[in-house]
């Protein structure tokens, strides 16, 4: 380039060298100062911009543009008639209570938001309406019209914990005033699925999961063949439960019977599932088809603790070594004492410091003994199931507290109770016969859910 600038005349030489000189500045500029060089280019764009906007303004005044005017005609709402319409309309306001102890009349209609004094009197006087308010822990739903006025009041209950039909009282307001209407209907039984993870007890596992105590008891039953819940019952067992709720007119009344249950202890897992054939008597069965009910409970007392063994001890009252031929079972006053297999009471009555005391017969040569009961529920003669209540525990005769004292006995010689309630003579399997096998895979898909809960509820 330089040997082409030199090359030319004088003249041209000089104004060449100074275009070259500022090129050459704006280069260094450039690669110096990018940044610098954006910024002009926008503020010149800018000033492009603002040239253009100016000239934009230039434009006719819109003043002076012709106008033309357009008109459409618009319906009016006819407000007026909704308005009426809604006036006509009697607005019904719903809420329900749960009765109280304490409860009055006035009392459970002011929770209720129902303020009607005729109401009141009619709640107070009629026979149907006063019994079926009196007794707490009822559920009642109550309809109100606007002016908080009492129109229809219902409460269900049962009459005993076994009953199939519930009572449905009803309360209506008419032309004529109150009416009431006590109505018998049946229970209605639907499934349920739930699930827990002991951490203390299984009875405090079921409560946190709100299982009736009712399932509980029938969880403990099932499976006492298998597990001892005094003293082998481990800190995070899990189990799942699919059992009958029985409502009436959707409400939950009481839980029906145990239709399949699962209880993995440790490394092991038990399950269970309800079979019963057209006219024989249902009852347990392993998913394998195998009997789970023993000739003997393991306990005659439910979650109660083992206060002393059978052998040589201490006498808490005499401080001498005897021979303990029993096992004591330390519980609350009141807790029910059953039979723990199926005979006859062969002596309900007292005896000395043995106090009051039954004893039952299941076999020429086996008989159990129940001591120091507060309450005998049972007498001389009579024919007794497994599981059932002989009477209530106590502290009469010697005792130093409230507990059962417990006793096996073959041909009047007593034997370990721990070591013979364990033994099974149970029905033969019924894997074999129709239905079972439908019924184990039902039972399968079922407790399948009730563990994916139970899971779900303790995350």
């Amino acid at each position: 380039m330089e040997a082409f600038v030199y090359s030319l005349p004088l003249k041209f030489r000089i104004p060449v060298l100074s275009v070259l000189r500022v090129l050459g500045e704006i280069e260094i500029f450039l690669t110096t100062y990018p940044r610098h060089f954006m910024a002009v280019v926008g503020f010149v764009l800018l000033g492009g911009g603002g040239g253009a906007f100016a000239v934009a303004n230039l434009g006719p005044d819109a003043a002076l543009l012709p106008v033309r005017i357009v008109s459409t005609p618009l319906e009016t709402l006819q407000l007026q008639e909704q308005a009426t319409s809604l006036d006509l309309k009697a607005m019904q306001l719903f809420r329900s209570e749960i009765t109280r102890s304490s409860d009055t009349p006035e009392s459970l209609l002011r929770r209720l938001a129902i303020v009607d004094p005729e109401a009141v009197t009619f709640l107070r006087k009629n026979a149907l309406a006063k019994d079926g308010l009196v007794r707490a822990g009822r559920n009642i739903s109550a309809q109100a019209n606007e002016r908080q006025q009492l129109l229809s009041l219902t409460t269900r209950w049962l009459r005993n914990e076994t009953d199939t039909v519930f009572q449905r009282l009803t309360i209506k307001r008419t032309p004529e005033g109150f009416t009431a209407i006590l109505e018998t209907a049946p229970l209605v039984a639907n499934t349920q699925y739930s699930g827990a993870v002991v951490e203390t007890s299984l009875f405090a596992a079921a409560d946190e999961a709100r299982i009736p105590d009712s399932v509980t008891s029938q969880l403990s039953d099932i499976f006492s063949s298998q597990i001892d819940f005094h003293r082998s019952l481990r800190k995070g067992s899990r189990f799942s439960v699919v059992y009958e709720a029985l409502e009436a007119d959707g409400e939950p009344l009481r839980a029906g019977k145990v239709l399949s249950a699962e209880m993995v202890n440790g490394s092991k897992s038990f399950q269970a599932v309800w079979f019963q054939e057209p006219g024989q008597k249902g009852d347990y069965y392993s998913l394998d088809g195998k009997s789970l009910k023993n000739t003997f409970l393991a306990a005659p007392v439910r979650f109660s603790r083992m206060s002393s063994g059978f052998g040589m001890r201490l006498h808490p009252l005499f401080q001498t070594n005897r021979a303990h031929l029993g096992v004591d079972y330390a519980a609350p006053t009141g807790t029910p004492a059953m039979s723990v297999a199926d005979g006859v009471v062969e002596f309900a009555g007292h005896q000395s410091g043995y106090g009051n005391v039954v004893i039952v017969k299941h076999s020429p040569s086996q008989s159990t003994f129940y001591a120091h009961l507060n309450q005998i529920n049972v007498s001389k003669g009579k024919s007794i199931k497994q599981g059932e209540t002989v009477g209530t525990v106590g502290s009469t005769g010697w005792a130093t507290g409230p507990h059962l004292h417990f006793e096996f006995r073959i041909n009047g010689l007593h034997v370990d109770p721990l070591t013979l309630a364990r033994q099974n003579s149970g029905p033969a399997s019924v894997a074999t016969r129709p239905g079972f096998n439908k019924m184990a895979d039902l039972a399968r898909t079922q407790l399948a859910s009730a563990g994916q809960l139970r899971e779900s509820n303790v995350q």
